[in-house]
């Protein structure tokens, strides 16, 4: 059964290289390309100022992020929902550095989910489907047909539902053939059985004296017009050397 989680976060900033943190985390879970109602939803306090900048885009405010709990109260039941699921992100190296980052400060090992060869990224996807073509979030749910008109502000979980709708729109291809594989017929066991016995030894043939005089024939005729040369006429030891 295939596990995958439709991951997304906010952050204070832009750049954890330069101390933003996480603020939101939102996922949504798939089981064999079907959503099944779990999520995973939660804000953090970062314990520094959110940026105006940052602030426009998703609203989230110092003020209210202030009693929220710090990233290592929530470490473990994030752990807990992402593990054993390959992770789908949109711009995954953003998501991912801020998260291992979060991980690293908590002091906790940083979990083999956020390795990136774990990870499908949506926006590498798509600009590889659709080159040069606009590869936002917005842009894709417009491409696909996923109404996003609800979407004012960017918010970590509702930007996973959008993402979760457009993955599956993507790479609807790859659904046709996970359904071909699991429609396929069960073997007849008779008919494994029927393979499996043994079966009679082959009759081998030889050519017939005449058939091999004919063979010859033809053989002298490509020789003759390939000025001696006759690729299927084996040569003696001693004509090699000549």
């Amino acid at each position: 059964m295939m596990r995958q989680v439709v991951l997304d976060t906010e952050t204070t900033g832009l750049d954890w290289k330069n101390g933003d943190r996480v603020i939101e985390i939102g996922c949504v879970e798939l089981l064999n390309r079907a959503l099944t109602g779990r999520r995973y939803h939660v804000y953090i306090n970062p314990e520094r100022a959110v940026s105006a900048e940052a602030q426009a885009v998703h609203g989230l405010s110092n003020d209210f992020l202030l009693d929220k709990r710090v990233f290592a109260g929530i470490a473990q039941e994030f752990e807990d929902f992402v593990r054993g699921a390959q992770l789908i992100i949109h711009n995954a190296p953003f998501d991912l550095g801020f998260l291992v980052n979060e991980m690293k400060l908590a002091e906790r090992p940083v979990i083999c989910e956020l390795d990136s060869g774990n990870v499908i990224d949506t926006l590498a996807l798509a600009r590889e489907q659709n080159p040069g073509k606009k590869a936002s979030l917005d842009a894709l749910c417009e491409r696909f047909g996923v109404s996003n008109a609800h979407r004012t502000l960017h918010g970590a979980l509702l930007d996973a539902e959008l993402l979760a709708e457009v993955y599956l729109a993507m790479t609807r291809g790859q659904e046709s053939l996970m359904m071909a594989l699991e429609d396929e017929p069960e073997p007849d066991a008779a008919l494994d059985a029927a393979l499996d016995a043994e079966r009679p030894p082959l009759k081998i043939l030889f050519a017939s004296d005449e058939e091999l005089a004919a063979h010859d024939v033809v053989l002298a005729e490509i020789e003759g017009a390939n000025k001696g040369e006759c690729l299927w006429r084996a040569k003696s030891p001693e004509a090699g050397n000549t």
